[in-house]
């Protein structure tokens, strides 16, 4: 006969402690663009400092990314090479599947012109201020904005999409972004895709047609991913 040990409450407590998993702390984030005159990647990770990002707390966000492009509309064209990077820590408030979170930190960019007869290279430091915001007004409907400003050529940033959930359970809905430093400006206007889950991943997909200060209007194309650990 076989005779079942008996399990004190630290134990049973400890065990369960063992079986439940941990809250999701970090989420992982890229983002790609392409146009005819200019491509861009970024790669970045936010992370809740204690707890998990399903409830309210401090939040730790790192991103990095570069570009290239084409420094004169006419030829010879150049090309221009950027890398950036930011490192910021703020604060998130969550309720439910709503949540509005501010950060503050650096930011830091590095650029290479070459040309056909001259190659050069500059870095810039400066400090960025940003907010995000994700809600769902009414069942089936979301709201997503972000906005940046930075004191790297008093450049200021800022984009909002509405959706609607559709029967396969991603968000389909028009998108607005805008640019502005020094005196140069960006405004695109587009349609996008959010929340379409493949591979573990939640993915955004969105396209359109943008016009800026110093080029004739194009189409473009960005795709964008998360993925909670």
């Amino acid at each position: 006969m076989v005779v079942a040990a008996a399990h004190s409450p630290m134990a049973l407590a400890e065990e369960a402690e063992e079986t439940e998993p941990s809250p999701i702390s970090m989420v992982i984030f890229g983002s790609m663009e392409a146009g005819p005159t200019k491509s861009f990647a970024a790669v970045g990770m936010k992370r809740a400092i204690g707890g998990g990002l399903a409830q309210s707390g401090f939040r730790l966000l790192l991103k990095a990314g570069g570009s290239r492009e084409d420094t004169r509309v006419h030829k010879p064209h150049g090309t221009t090479y950027k890398a950036e990077s930011q490192s910021m820590l703020g604060y998130e408030w969550r309720i439910g599947d709503t949540f509005l979170a501010v950060y503050a930190g650096s930011d830091a960019e590095s650029e290479q012109r070459i040309g056909p007869f001259c190659s050069c290279v500059s870095t810039r430091y400066g400090a960025r201020l940003q907010g995000d915001l994700w809600m769902t007004p009414a069942e089936g409907m979301m709201l997503q904005a972000s906005a940046y400003a930075s004191s790297i050529n008093g450049r200021l940033w800022g984009r909002v999409a509405h959706g609607w959930q559709t029967p396969m359970g991603f968000y389909l809905g028009p998108e607005l972004e805008a640019y502005r430093e020094r005196d140069y400006s960006k405004l695109r206007l587009g349609l996008h895709l959010t929340g379409l889950r493949l591979l573990g991943v939640e993915w955004r997909l969105s396209g359109g047609w943008q016009t800026t200060s110093d080029r004739p209007s194009e189409a473009y194309g960005t795709l964008g991913l998360h993925w909670l650990r």
